[in-house]
Formats: structure tokens, C-alpha cells, sequence
């Protein structure tokens, strides 16, 4: 078997860091914010794989169909002898692309949970021995360094998630992955495509109250890791679709005038009636400005591929 190797570029301490800086910067501004990343507890986890098995959430269904379809055609394409995949989590969506290429040398997978990175390669290696998987313990979104791996390179970013940062961000993180890729390396991206407001809105706002469930829980994550005292039940769960910037956003309301205190910030934090914490952006995108932000990093889109309802898109570009 394969050696399984485990890199950590990110510090032991770093989460925590970074959770204070965010809920100092988000909870101190007007409007208050807090980043999305911060729903992905062990139990916001589990939330969220039950959010994808939901009806009214089209998008995990709508990516995989268009991997089971195209993934022949994605690996004759790009002809990738490693495959790195940011935000790998347990990989479970890749392993359509895996299966469609042979030779594949290395696998690496980036992520910020150990346990994950751990639990997909044993998976992972099991079914495929002689497979070389570099695992790197990392924030993708500040900066990487990969291992040396043969090439070409194929960097996946699936699931939508660069909808979750706003335009000057996708910006910055489009350049970062083209500074990783040599000429002809390429990356495969997933985006949720702009569609019918109502059903865009359904899908953060489901029937069963699950997608409120996993808004509430970033409450429950800085209690749990501050101190704070959120009553996540004194919060509505509201998603909205904003059609200037075609984006979802996913906000918590909180339904009386209160204050919450966060101990280990020495922070308290006044909320109105009504007044409302955004907890994310979900931007939905057309082809021609996925095309121009490629283009804008120097990447240049060579292949659009989406699912039979038109929801969902995976494109392929290469680095120019």
C-alpha cells in the first residue's frame, strides 16, 4: 500500500484564532456578520449532509449528476496525473472523478479537519492501493503549498462554495489556486447557477426547518467555543434573495431586543428587535461572468458543462 502522508500547514491553535477574529470584526460592525465557515461543527456537519438529502436542496444532486455524466470526459480532457481537492471534506463527490482516472499518481486532498482527511484517505486507499495521497491540514483560502506531484495538475473546488465569498474575494482565491498550476494545469469548479427566485429561496429555506437548524448552530458553535450566551431560539431563520448582486443570503433575525455576552472576548453585543446577523452569501452565477472572472486570474474556460435542468454547472479551465 501506498504511503498515506499528512502535512499540517495550518497551526493547532489556528481555528481558535481565527474564530475570534471573526466574531471581534463580524459582531462589531453594522450590519453584524459572521462567515458561513463557522456552521461546520461535528453537529453542523451532520446538518448539512442531512440538508443535501433534502427535496428542496437541488444542488449536491444536480453536481453529482453532472460528475457521473462528464467524469470520462473530465479526465480525457484535462488528462490529470494528480488531483488536488480543496475542501475535500470525505471526498465521497470525487471519487466519481477517481474511478475515471486510471492513472492517477497522487491524490491531495485539503481541509481543515484532520479527522476528515484521515477517515476519506482509509476509504479511499482501500480501494485503491497503489494510489499516493498527500493529505495537507489547511485553510485554503490563505494561502497554500502544495507537495511536489507530477503533473498535469487538476485542482477540483466543487459544491459552490466559491459562492460563499464575495466578488473581491473570489477574485484574490482565483488568482491564489492560478499561482499553484503550471501552463496546462487545470481547474474544475462548481457553480450554482442564477434561476427562479423560488426556488432558489426554497433551497435555503426548506419546508422540514433543517437549513434553520444549521443557520442557528453558528450561535451555538461560539457559545461552545467563547462562552457567549446566544439563545439561538430567540433568532429567526430568514434566506433572501438579493437580485443586484444574485446572491442568497442567509441572515438571523433575532425576534426581541437583547444582549448577549462573550466572556472570552470580554465582548457584549446589543441586538434590536429585528435586527439581523448575516451568516452568508450564496452567489449564483452566469456563464459569461464565470468566464470573465476566470479570465480575470488567467485561467481561461475551456469546457461548461450542466446537469439536464440547467441548475448547476461545472466548468473546466485551464491555466494560460
Amino acid at each position: 500500500m501506498s504511503p498515506f502522508l499528512l502535512t499540517r500547514t495550518l497551526p493547532v491553535d489556528a481555528t481558535d484564532a481565527a474564530l475570534r477574529a471573526d466574531v471581534l470584526h463580524g459582531l462589531t460592525r453594522y450590519p453584524k456578520t459572521l462567515p458561513p465557515k463557522w456552521f461546520y461543527d461535528a453537529h453542523g456537519s451532520e446538518l448539512f449532509e442531512e440538508i443535501t438529502r433534502l427535496p428542496e436542496y437541488y444542488p449536491t444532486r444536480a453536481e453529482r449528476e453532472i460528475l457521473i455524466d462528464r467524469a470520462d470526459e473530465i479526465a480525457r480532457v484535462s488528462g490529470a496525473r494528480t488531483l488536488i481537492e480543496l475542501g475535500s471534506g470525505s471526498s465521497e463527490k470525487t471519487r466519481h472523478l477517481l474511478d475515471a482516472l486510471p492513472a492517477l499518481h497522487s491524490y491531495v486532498p485539503v481541509d481543515v479537519s484532520e479527522s476528515a482527511l484521515r477517515g476519506a484517505a482509509e476509504a479511499l486507499l482501500a480501494q485503491r492501493p497503489e494510489l499516493s495521497v498527500h493529505a495537507l491540514i489547511a485553510d485554503f483560502t490563505g494561502g497554500l503549498a502544495l507537495p511536489g506531484t507530477p503533473g498535469p495538475g487538476l485542482i477540483a473546488f466543487l459544491g459552490g462554495t466559491i459562492g460563499n465569498l464575495l466578488p473581491d474575494e473570489r477574485a484574490v482565491f482565483l488568482k491564489s489556486v492560478r499561482s499553484l498550476l503550471s501552463p496546462g494545469d487545470a481547474l474544475l469548479l462548481g457553480t450554482d447557477l442564477v434561476k427562479e427566485e423560488k426556488l432558489l429561496v426554497a433551497a435555503y429555506d426548506d419546508a422540514a426547518g433543517v437549513t434553520a437548524e444549521f443557520n442557528r448552530n453558528v450561535l451555538r458553535v461560539v457559545n461552545r467555543e467563547l462562552g457567549a450566551d446566544f439563545d439561538p431560539d430567540g433568532f429567526d431563520h430568514v434566506a433572501l434573495w438579493d437580485p443586484e448582486h444574485e446572491w442568497i443570503e442567509m441572515r438571523l433575525r433575532a425576534r426581541r431586543a437583547h444582549a448577549v455576552k462573550i466572556p472570552d472576548l470580554d465582548l457584549v453585543v446589543s441586538f434590536e428587535a429585528g435586527e439581523e446577523l448575516r451568516t452568508e452569501v450564496s452567489a449564483k452565477f452566469r456563464q459569461e461572468g464565470v468566464r470573465a472572472e476566470l479570465g480575470s486570474a488567467g485561467l481561461r474556460l475551456d469546457q461548461w458543462w450542466t446537469d439536464s435542468g440547467g441548475r448547476f454547472a461545472l466548468s473546466l479551465a485551464t491555466a494560460v
